[in-house]
């Protein structure tokens, strides 16, 4: 039975926390990012007691129990992260995210180095940067810093290429700052074709566990969303491709929310990452459809290397 507690971190501020097995210290932690917008109770269709998994979550500030912090960033993932560890007595652990849920534990990874296991990444964004992220095998260590120049000179990636239109009218207001993206949210309204056919069908299956996740979230109002979409368009606060641990970049081909282009632009940067693209799958079907197998390879590397 999931426990759930607050966590006071700093100037009278709280995270709400989730633990699927609270005291358990003959499973692997798992640190689960959410998407946007939610709240963050871990994925409960992803449970597998076979797998010896602990999953442990968080609100992100300005999500249900967590006290809002505008300006946040990307980065600031590691440190609620460290936080959390912290406070229930834990080394390391692995980390998992879906949608803007995956670029917070790509940044929470990039940060605490070693102290991050493996890394599994669900339709996670790419930064939003001017000129991009380089190859990471552009060249050695010694012409690293010209080729990295050259190659974000010549680089012409479009970060909203392949996005639903309300999606990209989104993300472009977050990207003119807050008072644009606060007036879009208050027209703004739930466009069903941002999602593909097979993700509608998700939702109808053990996937509509999100509604659980989505409801309470915008309870109190965009406030969480807000901060999430200027988060993912201003810079990270670091390099995912500082990331020492394995990576497993899991992507739908027919994305529409965050389209494959940004699954591939992390695989090309990150040194230590593996793309797996499922063809048939939008941002939602890719759960029910490749979620299983990517989690059973979350366990298996974290386990490994938490020996």
């Amino acid at each position: 039975m999931t426990k759930e507690f607050e966590l006071t971190i700093g100037d009278g501020r709280i995270l709400h926390v989730y633990d699927t097995a609270p005291g358990a210290t003959d499973r692997l932690p798992v640190l689960w990012h959410h998407g946007t917008p939610n709240i963050g109770a871990p994925p409960a269709p992803l449970f597998d007691d076979r797998l010896g998994l602990r999953w442990i979550s968080y609100d992100r500030p300005g999500y249900g129990g967590s006290t809002p912090e505008p300006g946040r960033t990307l980065a600031s993932a590691a440190g609620y992260a460290s936080r959390i560890a912290d406070a229930l007595g834990l080394g390391r652990f692995a980390v998992m995210g879906h949608s803007g849920g995956a670029s917070h534990a790509l940044a929470c990874a990039a940060l605490l180095g070693e102290r991050v296991l493996a890394v599994l990444s669900v339709s996670g964004l790419a930064p939003y940067a001017a000129g991009g992220l380089a190859p990471h095998d552009a060249a050695g260590e010694a012409e690293r810093g010209r080729a990295d120049r050259e190659a974000r000179a010549a680089d012409d990636f479009d970060w909203f290429a392949g996005m639903a239109p309300s999606c990209e009218a989104s993300l472009r207001a977050a990207a003119r700052g807050r008072a644009a993206k606060e007036r879009h949210e208050a027209a703004a309204a739930y466009d069903p074709e941002m999602f593909t056919p097979e993700d509608h069908a998700a939702f109808e299956g053990e996937w509509s566990w999100f509604d659980s996740v989505v409801g309470p979230a915008v309870a109190k109002g965009p406030g969480g969303l807000i901060d999430d979409d200027l988060a993912y368009v201003t810079p990270w606060g670091c390099d995912p491709a500082a990331v020492t641990a394995p990576i497993l970049l899991v992507h739908g081909a027919k994305d529409r929310v965050v389209p494959a282009g940004h699954g591939d632009r992390l695989a090309r940067h990150c040194p230590t990452a593996e793309l797996r693209l499922s063809p048939r799958d939008g941002h939602i079907s890719i759960l029910p459809s490749a979620g299983a197998a990517a989690v059973e390879w979350l366990a298996t590397e974290g386990h490994r290397r938490l020996r």
